[in-house]
């Protein structure tokens, strides 16, 4: 821990809250120090010298609430920590900004590790990577077979229309980005709004499920679903669609995006596919629409990063390799869709 507070984190002004709202839960003065930043919320780690706990609050700066909602993560978390899906316990919410300058939330410290890459999942070998990657199917399946009513979350999001409201917003935010052109981007738009399938019941989704956004704990169980920023009511196959993109082979070694399907014992996206619909009992014959889509998500993501990164806008190493990618999302989510 650091002795100097992170920016955005008053030790004192939380240790005082704390004190107030869970007596007993801190027994001294607190530490802190920043695990994320960035342009997504921030997470910090806070420690008395016996106990360590996390807190998430929004980015520093002007910020949009509906983007940056600390009820929203939080509620999904105190719904979801009952069920059979791991996630860490939720402590305190506090919506006053004059505690931190912004709302935030503390929920236990959940000991884990992420992974990102490929090369960070190699050493485990091709058992153990095999078992956590069909266990993060798994948890997912337990994750959609969550009814909503039953946890407090009926009202949590607009399942109604779900696909083309996303595909809509997709599209717009692709429009707030554009300054060159793309080949294929809005065909590949287009084609899927043309394809839109029927959803299945809603569920909770995630909206951002992937294997590092769990932590695996020495077993290589999962400990904790984590960043459920994204997370609403709707079509429980885009989760898999995404987990199914980011299971897939870019074919570009030093791409700055990275997936997790290169490393030895990975399960393919087939039997990730396959796996899913045997567990969940749902139809996922129209998964390669899903997958498109989520190629399209992230190629439009990435669209905003290059984007940014022309406005000089962006700090950091790899960004200006962003833009060469977004052609290849572009190509894989068009060949996906074809292939459906």
């Amino acid at each position: 821990m650091s002795p100097v507070p992170p920016p955005g984190l008053d030790p004192v002004a939380l240790r005082a809250r704390l004190d107030r709202e869970r007596p007993g839960l801190v027994s001294g003065p607190l530490e802190a120090r920043l695990i994320e930043g960035g342009r997504s919320n921030l997470t910090y780690v806070v420690g008395d010298g016996t106990g360590q706990w996390v807190v998430r609050r929004p980015p520093l700066g002007h910020v949009l609430a509906t983007a940056h909602d600390m009820g929203r993560e939080y509620r999904v978390i105190s719904g979801l920590h009952p069920t059979a899906v791991p996630v860490p316990e939720p402590l305190l919410l506090c919506e006053d900004d004059a505690v931190l300058g912004a709302p935030f939330y503390v929920m236990e410290y959940v000991e884990g590790t992420p992974y990102r890459t490929a090369a960070q999942l190699a050493p485990l070998g091709p058992e153990r990577t095999r078992a956590a990657v069909l266990g993060l199917v798994d948890t997912l399946v337990d994750l959609h077979a969550v009814g909503p009513e039953a946890v407090g979350l009926g009202d949590f999001g607009r399942p109604e229309g779900f696909l083309d409201r996303q595909l809509r917003r997709w599209g717009k935010q692709l429009d707030a980005s554009r300054n060159r052109e793309l080949a294929g981007i809005d065909e590949l738009h287009a084609a899927l709004g043309r394809a839109l399938p029927a959803s299945p019941a809603p569920t909770v989704v995630h909206g951002d499920y992937r294997l590092d956004n769990v932590l695996l704990g020495p077993d290589d169980r999962i400990r904790a679903v984590l960043d459920w920023e994204m997370s609403t009511l709707g079509d429980p196959l885009t989760d898999l669609g995404l987990l199914v993109m980011y299971s897939s082979d870019l074919g570009l070694p030093r791409s700055p995006v990275s997936t997790t399907s290169g490393a030895p014992g990975h399960p393919s996206p087939a039997e990730l596919i396959e796996r899913y619909a045997a567990r969940s009992g749902r139809d996922a014959s129209a998964i390669s629409w899903y997958t498109a889509f989520a190629w399209f998500k992230l190629a439009v993501i990435l669209e905003g990063i290059h984007y940014r990164y022309t406005l000089g806008q962006t700090v950091g190493a790899g960004f200006d390799r962003i833009g060469d990618l977004v052609p290849v999302f572009i190509e894989h989510g068009r060949t996906t869709l074809q292939e459906g």
